[in-house]
């Protein structure tokens, strides 16, 4: 049984939420570690499901809010933003430790190393991205109101506030001196931008994030990991996948331990591509771009630093966690550049 996940108790508390959803014997695999949140496949021998949870231990205020990644992927199942069904939230923490939720496993591949894009060929890879940037397009142009996500968040300060927030964050997390930071806040702090039209934003936007069906068209079949999600400006999604690409293009050791170095395949969208089908696609100005960018390697930083915090504690699942904290200080001499 994988650490995290009490398989017994969650059988007795799906019975009784969903009957029927699932028989016995059930069997739970360990798909992520939670670099962010804890991800289970959980199957029955011929039903599958995914469980999510909050990493286990050192875990920040509102950084792994269930409940908000739940009720944002249940409330675009009926927009073009392709995402998982639901099944069940369950927020009495007794159950597991912790509030977890259900949701089916979409078909698909999570593209996250440039070796696996590079088989389907530059064709396939450059659709593929493109199809990447007009799904984040289609998920900025969800009106929340419609969705019922009118107060999921509030965009008038948005980008004050996640200054703010990620100071706060990194501050949780602070366990050593790490050059630059200082200097980076006291830039962002300083050249803040005022915030436009409020959108749907995911948080952590990259192609290892969405699942791609690879036996129907390449379709894009979900977009996962919304633990981040809120209303904001639009243009920090786009910043994020593109300092993702940056990181793999520019540095290809850190990229691949910064989960993905997809951007390396021969055929992916380059930068500024991305930034000009966005634009196109979305119709919105992304002239200030520079600012979103050095944020998004901001965020990252911290991401990154909590993590490499929960790990030198003990406190994460699986691999690939060795070397994470090293990632840091690049990231944010990145972030001073931009």
């Amino acid at each position: 049984m994988p650490d995290g996940l009490d398989l017994d108790a969650f059988a007795h508390w799906i019975d009784a939420e969903r009957p029927g959803l699932l028989d016995r014997p059930l069997e739970a695999t360990l798909i992520t570690g939670g670099k962010s949140n804890v991800t289970y496949a959980v199957s029955d021998g011929s039903t599958d499901v995914i469980v999510r949870r909050p990493p286990l231990g050192h875990v920040l205020a509102t950084a792994h809010d269930m409940a908000r990644e739940h009720r944002v992927i249940t409330a675009l199942a009926p927009t073009a933003v392709p995402v998982p069904a639901t099944h069940a939230l369950c927020e009495d923490e007794s159950v597991i430790g912790a509030t977890f939720y259900v949701m089916e496993r979409a078909a698909g591949t999570a593209f996250s190393q440039a070796s696996d894009l590079a088989v389907l060929g530059a064709e396939r890879t450059r659709d593929i991205t493109g199809r990447m940037v007009d799904v984040l397009a289609e998920l900025h142009a969800v009106d929340p109101a419609a969705v019922g996500l009118a107060d999921f968040g509030r965009p008038d300060g948005y980008l004050e506030r996640q200054v703010r927030r990620w100071k706060k964050q990194l501050d949780a997390s602070r366990s050593r001196e790490l050059p630059g930071m200082d200097d980076l806040v006291a830039r962002l702090e300083g050249t803040i931008p005022s915030t436009g039209e409020g959108t749907i934003v995911h948080g952590d936007y990259r192609l290892d994030n969405l699942l791609v069906d690879t036996t129907d068209e390449d379709r894009i079949t979900a977009v996962l990991d919304w633990e981040m999600s809120t209303l904001g400006d639009p243009l920090t999604d786009v910043a994020v996948l593109l300092a993702y690409q940056q990181l793999a293009e520019e540095a290809p050791g850190a990229g691949r331990a910064l989960v993905t170095d997809a951007a390396k395949a021969p055929g992916y969208l380059s930068r500024e591509e991305v930034l000009a089908r966005y634009a196109e696609r979305s119709g919105r100005d992304v002239s200030d771009i520079d600012f979103h960018l050095a944020l998004a390697f901001f965020k990252l930083a911290v991401i990154l630093e909590g993590i490499h915090y929960r790990h030198s504690h003990g406190q994460t699942l699986g691999a690939g966690f060795d070397g994470i904290g090293d990632l840091i200080v690049p990231l944010i001499q990145a972030g001073l550049r931009a």
